[in-house]
């Protein structure tokens, strides 16, 4: 049966290259037969991995092994295939400067710098009044932060970290043979240092080695009036801590808004519906209705119809910069009455009577109807 390689790395089939190289890293590091306590199964492992890694992390490979399931007969063209090498250096000396930043021929060292630390992402729900308003809230979360033991070196505090005696600092392997079809050059990563080009004596009892260790943060995140959902807050340096000394990543806030018992929101703009009175409607009024910022007035014509809309501006959202604000967009509703007192009735059937002169079912013709007794 064909080897699954992405099994052997613990990674998913549609695992990036970062993926891949850091699941390499960690499991390098752990079957090396010069620090694994079952040499004779840790060097077979060992051997799985590096086969896994060379095939994964060269793109045309791991193409054909996706669709074919091997990588044998018939890829990578040229004389060896992929079981053949590659020749003048080029083939797995291009993967690997790709991934680790230029490594060359043996003895040439690759600079192990610093690396950035990761963005994390918090999602936070607000309420419409604190999207209007603006607002500070605390959260909490746990992160991987710099090692304050080791300054994220790694180390043991007072020990250096020292370059890879293996590969000479370059992160990778190189061997020459000569074939009848010409010198083949095959470069590889260094077995010892998985690429790194360095190795810790002495690591940080702290972290381990590992520069960072998971700790919990709280933070204040200061969110602007206006803000509408999906909006999103960088709190810079504050993300997982950079390796080797390299800086922080970022901390990305992705808010939403809860729903809200009165208004809508589209946009810059708040929706409201309104309740009214017949009288109301058919004689025209003036009365309040909600804003976020207190009670704003409305004034209706006679004759309002259910279902219209009145535009009250400047009462909406304001803008993420301030400098001006949506609209307060309010639908009134004729609400019709459940109960109507004695006195109410006589008014709507004397109301009625007048009505019905006319040659069409009117209005209030359909109310006397609804609230005739059977």
């Amino acid at each position: 049966m064909p080897t699954d390689y992405y099994s052997v790395l613990g990674v998913d089939r549609d695992a990036s290259e970062t993926d891949i190289k850091r699941a390499y890293r960690g499991l390098a590091r752990k079957y090396h037969p010069d620090v694994a306590e079952d040499k004779t199964s840790a060097e077979s492992r060992f051997k799985e991995i590096n086969e896994a890694y060379e095939i994964l992390s060269d793109p045309a490979k791991r193409q054909h092994y996706d669709r074919f399931g091997s990588v044998q007969n018939g890829a990578g063209g040229g004389a060896g295939g992929f079981g053949g090498g590659f020749s003048s250096g080029e083939g797995i000396g291009d993967i690997f400067d790709m991934f680790f930043g230029g490594a060359r021929g043996g003895g040439q060292q690759r600079a192990a710098g610093p690396e950035r630390g990761s963005d994390l992402r918090y999602d936070l729900q607000i309420t419409l009044e604190e999207a209007f308003a603006g607002v500070e809230r605390e959260i909490a979360f746990t992160h991987l932060g710099q090692c304050t033991t080791c300054s994220g070196s790694g180390a043991k505090p007072g020990t250096l970290v020292s370059r890879c005696d293996r590969c000479g600092g370059s992160g990778a392997m190189r061997s020459v043979r000569q074939t009848p079809l010409g010198q083949f050059v095959t470069q590889t990563t260094c077995t010892k240092c998985g690429g790194e080009g360095t190795f810790i004596p002495t690591p940080c009892e702290t972290c381990r080695g590992r520069g960072r260790v998971e700790r919990p943060r709280s933070l204040t995140v200061k969110i602007p009036a206006g803000v509408d959902d999906g909006s999103r807050i960088r709190v810079s340096g504050s993300g997982e801590g950079g390796t080797r000394g390299g800086p922080p990543g970022d901390l990305y806030v992705y808010l939403s808004i809860a729903p809200h018992r009165v208004f809508r929101r589209e946009g810059n703009d708040l929706l409201i519906d309104v309740a009214i009175g017949f009288a109301q409607a058919a004689l025209g009024a003036s009365f309040d209705v909600d804003s976020l910022d207190g009670a704003t007035p409305l004034t209706i014509g006679p004759g309002t119809q259910t279902g219209s809309l009145f535009r009250i501006r400047g009462r909406g959202m304001p803008t993420v910069r301030g400098s001006s604000r949506g609209d307060l967009l309010a639908t009134v509703h004729v609400a019709v009455p459940t109960r109507l007192t004695r006195r109410g009735r006589e008014l709507l059937e004397e109301y009625a009577a007048i009505e019905a002169e006319h040659d069409d079912k009117t209005f209030f013709d359909r109310v006397k109807d609804a609230f005739r007794p059977e």
